[in-house]
């Protein structure tokens, strides 16, 4: 069944598309990072021990991750402004739960909630929007889109710590909450509604996936803390691993299923899929010591260390709009790759001048370095992995890739963890450079190869062919109606649209 969308009433227009869906994904990627800074002052009004601190943190990556494919699958079934608007409300009271939370388990229950909102509204923002903007202005629209997402990962901590600082803990939660009751009546006036393929909902692949998300998840988030020998965590770690591979087989043969394999035939979403999983170990990493060593170390307060990385993490705000035009124009794989190896080259630049009294004359270049390659990463990428599969499909590529990089960011935030305790630690200033500079190294490295991936994504054809094929896919949709795959196929980054929309 092909993709059913209603029809056109003109509220549905890309301009107030991107402010609702960039307001939603904002919120729920500001969540991931924004409490870091914030858990000394919560841990003071509401007590608890540290690994009850720890959970206000991954309660929230845990149900999120876990339930991005879930909330995707569930949008092309019932409606997908349905189903974001019922996400974004979840999620918004769940904000305010937890800023009215009366003790520690009721934040960490609300915090759990507010991932399930999450992880329902966040992939239909990129499909909702894909279905609003006109194919030719979709790169510089992914760019804006990019922007504000990539802001919101990054400055996180610099939100949370200015607020616990200057007004409480609470408003790291009370935020979302006028900004989810704005979004609201926009999207209900302003999108308009779309289905994906229509079939049933697969039940056993979504148990399988949920499962399987949740068992790596959980072994990832309680590693660091509990020792990666600790039963629980090798049992969680490994019955995740035989689940997601009962997933892959058992999508290998079903009819209908809710993530269908063949697509990661493609090298485009193969490609950009891996791309995404590894940029997200090295950046989230990253970001969870950099942000320590400033305060810790380098004696900031939260509100200096944000502002002194304003560099890194405002700096998508201003380059990723160009990016997403780039990608309009010579295709975004140069563009994701050329970010991502200058986000690489900037973490080791950040290695090498780490050292207990590092001046920020010192650290400055490796922070823009970093943020231009953020930034040229976020919107391009997010232009491959929509023009990778057919239209009624961009759903769920949406909620795997999301899901993907929620996994990369709880991976890297462990596997860089370990390595900061294995080489250093908290003792003092030179423990804490000792640990900072292997780990980053790592993410340096990790990054590098996730550039390396992208170059595995087919390069777009030359201007004169993909203009003969916009002139080809213009009479074709005159003579079928307006086929949506003969947009994608034409104005994709990746030759590799063709094949995926002909399947």
């Amino acid at each position: 069944m092909s993709q059913r969308n209603a029809p056109s009433t003109g509220r549905g227009s890309a301009a107030w598309a991107l402010v609702v869906t960039s307001v939603a994904g904002f919120m729920a990627a500001l969540d991931n990072l924004v409490v870091t800074t914030a858990l000394p002052s919560i841990r003071k009004d509401l007590g608890g021990a540290l690994d009850d601190l720890e959970w206000t943190v991954s309660a929230y990556t845990l149900t999120f991750a876990v339930l991005l494919m879930s909330g995707a699958a569930l949008g092309d079934r019932f409606g997908r402004r349905r189903l974001f608007m019922a996400g974004l409300t979840v999620f918004t009271g769940a904000s305010a739960a937890a800023a009215m939370a009366p003790g520690i388990g009721s934040l960490i229950a609300a915090r759990a909630v507010q991932g399930v909102g999450a992880a329902v509204m966040m992939p239909l923002t990129l499909t909702l929007l894909t279905a609003a903007v006109p194919a030719a202005r979709r790169g510089t629209v992914y760019g804006i889109w990019g922007a504000v997402n990539g802001l919101a990962v990054a400055s996180g901590p610099l939100i949370g710590g200015t607020l616990t600082e200057h007004v409480s803990w609470h408003w790291i939660f009370w935020l979302n909450v006028p900004l989810g009751l704005i979004a609201l009546p926009l999207a209900r006036l302003r999108l308009a509604e779309s289905y994906g393929t229509g079939a049933r909902l697969d039940i056993p692949g979504t148990l399988l996936a949920s499962g399987g998300l949740f068992g790596i998840v959980y072994g990832l988030v309680r590693g660091p803390a509990d020792g990666w020998t600790d039963t629980l965590v090798l049992t969680a770690l490994f019955s995740g691993g035989a689940l997601l591979a009962g997933f892959v087989l058992y999508s290998s043969r079903a009819a209908a299923p809710m993530l269908p394999m063949r697509l990661f035939r493609s090298c485009a979403f193969s490609g950009i899929n891996a791309a995404g999983l590894l940029m997200f170990v090295g950046m989230f990493g990253s970001i969870f010591l950099l942000s320590q060593y400033m305060q810790g170390v380098l004696g900031y307060s939260p509100t200096e260390a944000g502002l002194r990385m304003l560099p890194w993490t405002g700096m998508p705000m201003l380059v990723a709009p160009v990016a997403g035009i780039l990608s309009d124009r010579v295709g975004g794989r140069p563009v994701v790759a050329a970010g991502l190896f200058l986000q690489a080259a900037g973490l080791g630049y950040m290695a090498a001048v780490a050292t207990t009294d590092a001046s920020y004359a010192a650290q400055l270049p490796a922070l823009i370095i970093s943020g231009v390659g953020m930034a040229l990463y976020f919107a391009p990428a997010a232009d491959l992995v929509m023009s990778s599969v057919r239209p009624q499909e961009q759903g769920i590529a949406s909620g795997a890739n999301n899901a993907l990089r929620e996994v990369g960011g709880a991976l890297g935030i462990a596997v860089m963890s370990s390595i900061f305790s294995a080489q250093g630690g908290y003792d003092s200033a030179q423990s804490f450079v000792d640990g900072l500079r292997p780990a980053l190294v790592t993410g340096s490295a990790v990054v590098a190869v996730a550039a390396a991936a992208t170059l595995a994504i087919p390069a777009r054809r030359n201007a004169a062919r993909l203009a003969a094929g916009k002139g080809q896919a213009t009479s074709g949709t005159e003579e079928s109606g307006g086929s949506e795959a003969s947009a994608v196929e034409t104005t994709g980054p990746t030759a590799t649209a063709v094949e995926t929309a002909a399947l």
